[in-house]
């Protein structure tokens, strides 16, 4: 089962590490957040990636087509010309790079990469965000229901504590509680290829009309996610993975 990555917008809110590489290649522990968002999946046995370019997708191309020479050993003849890598290949994914167009929404990526994806079931999230979502169980609910898309859903993370008041008097201070929070789009989700006929064009967010209706027709399930979800939106954002991933306490990586 292939997994299409969206990594084509601007990322104006992380503007100060997006001016020079899109972002999904912005690193944390450093590695790029997609190559984190990979190894989520790979842990699963899938293998297979659509990366939907947009922004600076030239960046992405020159870092997937030197990947195996930057993950393996290997040996150059400058006489002959040639490389000969040495040991077994550290990883068996396939990475397509694929330019969906600089202004086009999600819904229209995903349209532009439907001779891509063939007429099998295939999954999709978001180039900038990790999560402990167990990907296995995630395909397996999708394929219990038989219907066109699953949706994970997810509890954001609480920014603050709350303030209990009785009146005027404030009564308790209360820590910091995402079961306050209401289940949003986690960004990991199963389809069928059915989901890119409710895509119009370029032009149209895969969030908006195309899973409005899917809901509306009774096509789209939610896996219920309570675990760590953490998208990666702003500098505080990012100092946060950084801070996770150097305490050796990345969720995502047990996921």
């Amino acid at each position: 089962m292939k997994t299409v990555i969206f990594a084509g917008g601007f990322g104006t809110r992380l503007s100060e590490e997006t001016g020079l590489r899109p972002k999904p290649m912005v690193e944390i522990g450093g590695q790029p957040i997609i190559t984190h968002i990979m190894n989520m999946y790979s842990r699963h046995g899938f293998n297979e990636f659509m990366i939907a370019g947009g922004y600076k997708v030239d960046y992405i191309r020159e870092y997937f087509s030197g990947f195996p020479m930057r993950h393996q050993d290997f040996m150059v003849d400058v006489g002959a010309g040639t490389i000969t890598r040495l040991g077994e290949a550290k990883s068996d994914w396939k990475v397509w790079v694929i330019d969906t167009g600089l202004h086009t929404m999600t819904g229209g990526r995903l349209k532009r990469l439907k001779s891509y994806i063939g007429n099998e079931p295939f999954m999709a999230t978001y180039g900038d965000g990790v999560a402990s979502v167990d990907i296995g169980k995630l395909v397996a609910f999708h394929k219990s229901h038989g219907k066109l898309a699953t949706i994970t859903a997810v509890r954001p993370p609480a920014r603050f504590g709350s303030l209990i008041i009785d009146g005027e008097q404030v009564t308790e201070f209360e820590e910091k509680n995402p079961l306050r929070e209401g289940w949003i789009n986690g960004g990991f989700f199963v389809l069928e290829p059915g989901v890119l006929d409710y895509i119009d064009g370029d032009s149209q967010p895969f969030e908006k009309d195309p899973l409005h209706q899917l809901a509306e027709d009774g096509q789209l399930m939610a896996y219920r996610h309570d675990g760590f979800w953490q998208p990666m939106d702003t500098v505080r954002d990012k100092s946060v993975l950084e801070e996770l991933w150097e305490k050796g306490t990345a969720p995502w990586l047990a996921s």
